[in-house]
C-alpha cells in the first residue's frame, strides 16, 4: 500500500510503499477514504510534538474510512462499519491499522471528508469551551486564528453556547469566512490592534487561542477580570508565555487543552463531546469547513497550505478518494 511515511526527523516525510498491516489483538483495519490535516503533523514531521512515535512511522491523526478486518479476539464495529478514528498516527496512508474503542459509527448524512475534518478541531473547541472554561451565555469569547482548522470550530460552538464572538483572523477573506460562521466582530490581525479593539468591545471574558505569540500577548490584556485563557497551540510558531503577576492581580485563570490527552484517564468526555458534535452536526447546527481536498500524493502540499497559513477551515487528503 502507500504511505506518507517519515522516516528520520533530518529528511523530509515521502509517499513510500510499504506492507499492509494485518491488525493485532484489539485493533480494526481501516480503508481510509479521509485524513485531516491537523498543526500536530509539521510538530510531529520533526519531532516535536508531545506524543511523537520513533520512526519510522505514518503521520496523519485523524481519518475515515471503512472497516475491513478485525484483530483476534477483537469486539469491534462491523466490518463494513463506516467509522471515523483518532489513532494519532497513521492516517496518511491507504490502510492503517488502529485500537478497536477509538473508532465511532459515522452518521448516515456524514460523508468521510467531512468525518476527517470532524474529531479533533470541534472535539477540542468543544471541550475547550464547555469542559474547561465553562462558557455562559452572553459571556464575550475572543478566537485568535478563526478562520483555522480549530478556530473556525470555535467560533461556531460559542455562538450554539450563546456567547457573543471576537474573531480575529488575518486578511477580509479569512475575517468573511469567520463572520459566515457566527462571529459578531471581526478583528484583522494584520491591520488592526487587537488588545485596543477588543478593549473597545468591553473586553473578552474568554480567550481561545492557538497562535500563540505576539496575539496572545495582546489577547491577555484585553481579558477582562475572572477571564479564562485557553492556550490551544501555538501556530505563530513562539509558545505562550504567561506573566503570572498580571494574571494574579487580574484573577485570571490560564486552562491548558489537550484533548487527545482525555483519552489516557477520562475518556468519558471524549465519548460525551463527540456524540453532542455529532448530533449537532445532524441537526445542520454544524457545517465543516474544508478549504482543500487532496490526493495522497500531494500530502506535501496539502501540510505547505498549513504551514503557511493558506488554509481556511481544515485540509483533508484522499488516500483512496
Amino acid at each position: 500500500m502507500r504511505a506518507f511515511q517519515v522516516t528520520s526527523f533530518d529528511t523530509p516525510p515521502a509517499l513510500e510503499t510499504v506492507e499492509k498491516p494485518t491488525p493485532k489483538a484489539g485493533q480494526i483495519l481501516v480503508k481510509i477514504h479521509a485524513c485531516g490535516l491537523n498543526f500536530a503533523d509539521l510538530l510531529m514531521i520533526k519531532g516535536t510534538y508531545q506524543d511523537t512515535p520513533i520512526p519510522p512511522f505514518v503521520s496523519g491523526l485523524e481519518t475515515a474510512g471503512v472497516v475491513e478486518a478485525l484483530g483476534p479476539d477483537t469486539n469491534g464495529p462491523a466490518l463494513g462499519t463506516r467509522v471515523a478514528v483518532f489513532g494519532g498516527q497513521g492516517g496518511l496512508a491507504e490502510y492503517g491499522c488502529f485500537p478497536a474503542e477509538r473508532a465511532v459509527p459515522l452518521p448516515d448524512d456524514m460523508s468521510f471528508e467531512d468525518a476527517a475534518a470532524f474529531q479533533i478541531a470541534y472535539g477540542t473547541s468543544h471541550v475547550a469551551l464547555q469542559n474547561r472554561a465553562r462558557l455562559q451565555p452572553n459571556e464575550t469569547l475572543l478566537v485568535l486564528g478563526a478562520a483555522g482548522g480549530v478556530g473556525l470550530t470555535a467560533v461556531e460552538i460559542g455562538k450554539l453556547m450563546g456567547a457573543r464572538v471576537i474573531a480575529c483572523a488575518r486578511g477580509a477573506e479569512k475575517l468573511a469566512i469567520a463572520k459566515q460562521a457566527g462571529a459578531d466582530h471581526l478583528i484583522d490581525a494584520q491591520t488592526e490592534d487587537i488588545r485596543e479593539v477588543v478593549k473597545s468591545l468591553g473586553g473578552a471574558d474568554v480567550v481561545y487561542d492557538p497562535v500563540g505569540g505576539s496575539q496572545w500577548k495582546d489577547a491577555f490584556r484585553a481579558a477582562n477580570p475572572d477571564a479564562r485563557l485557553l492556550p490551544i497551540g501555538f501556530a505563530s510558531g513562539e509558545v505562550p508565555q504567561i506573566p503570572a503577576n498580571h494574571m494574579l492581580v487580574k484573577n485570571l485563570s490560564v486552562l491548558g487543552v489537550y484533548w487527545g490527552g482525555y483519552l489516557q484517564y477520562k475518556p468519558q468526555i471524549i465519548t460525551d463531546s463527540l456524540s453532542e458534535l455529532f448530533d449537532w452536526y445532524s441537526q445542520g447546527k454544524l457545517t465543516p469547513h474544508i478549504s482543500h481536498v487532496l490526493p495522497l500524493e500531494d500530502t506535501a502540499k496539502g501540510l505547505e497550505l498549513l504551514r503557511t497559513r493558506k488554509s481556511t477551515g481544515k485540509v483533508v487528503i484522499t488516500p483512496n478518494g
